[in-house]
């Protein structure tokens, strides 16, 4: 009688194990999206002063979760993106160990482009660094900028695809196990002189909040995001180009209508002295 129940409470066992064994990942994932809820907020920008000038910003804060479970590798991936804004002129304020902020100036839409998509795609690594294995995902992102002259203002074309996939974790049938949404907290600003106005034709296309003269858009993790918008900007070269000829101009009606032609002025009588 006895081994029969001994054998019966090891099936049972058997059983339990293989019941937690199959469902273990779950339950880790699960208590992780409770863990770690809201526990990366991070906020992208580009203010434009003018055409020649403008900053792109970022502000970057890590839950007290998020330390306490993986600070080593937080505290590194801060670490990364001070020394990255640094290679390109940018300044970095480390308000506390999980929160920092960073300002990158560029002088001219060509150097946003190429700062911004440095940044976000660093150089290739060394050879023995990319042979070891990332536990950061990879996110592909492609900023552009084309500027159209009108003389006296410059028209802008923004267009930001940002490929999140890679940060929603997905089972081997398909179905998102926890919602990335729980976890990050991402947005991106535009900042212009004169406002900007969102265009909403790809089908990835963000809808974005109107703040005064900014575009906020708030990022979907674990999805494709694509971001555009026209603003238009003062063309300091047209401006001044314009001023030199007014002067000119000016100029050349003063002369000609309120000074005497020196051509036409009757010459001095000289008179001899007797």
């Amino acid at each position: 009688m006895s081994a029969i129940l001994t054998t019966h409470k090891t099936r049972s066992m058997r059983t339990v194990l293989r019941f937690l064994a199959r469902w273990r990942l779950l339950w880790i994932i699960l208590l992780s999206s409770l863990l770690l809820s809201g526990c990366v907020q991070y906020q992208a920008g580009i203010n434009f002063d003018s055409p020649n000038h403008g900053e792109i910003v970022q502000h970057i804060k890590l839950g007290d979760r998020l330390m306490t479970f993986s600070g080593d590798s937080a505290t590194e991936w801060l670490n990364s993106i001070e020394r990255r804004a640094r290679k390109l002129d940018g300044k970095v304020k480390r308000i506390s160990s999980e929160e920092l902020t960073v300002t990158i100036p560029f002088n001219n839409g060509a150097e946003l482009e190429s700062k911004f998509n440095e940044f976000f795609h660093p150089a290739a690594k060394t050879n023995t660094e990319v042979a070891q294995p990332s536990e950061i995902p990879v996110v592909n992102s492609q900023l552009k900028l084309s500027q159209n002259n009108f003389i006296f203002l410059l028209r802008n074309r923004l267009i930001y695809e940002l490929d999140l996939r890679s940060l929603s974790l997905v089972s081997t049938n398909g179905n998102v196990l926890v919602n990335p949404n729980e976890i990050l907290d991402l947005e991106f600003r535009l900042n212009t002189p004169w406002g900007a106005r969102s265009v909403e034709t790809d089908e990835n296309a963000v809808p974005p909040e109107i703040a005064e003269k900014q575009l906020i858009w708030t990022l979907k993790p674990g999805e494709l995001n694509h971001l555009e918008a026209i603003f238009w900007l003062p063309n300091p070269l047209g401006i001044g180009s314009f001023i030199i000829i007014l002067f000119i101009t000016a100029g050349i009606y003063l002369r000609y209508n309120f000074m005497p032609d020196p051509t036409l002025s009757s010459p001095k009588t000289v008179v001899p002295e007797s």
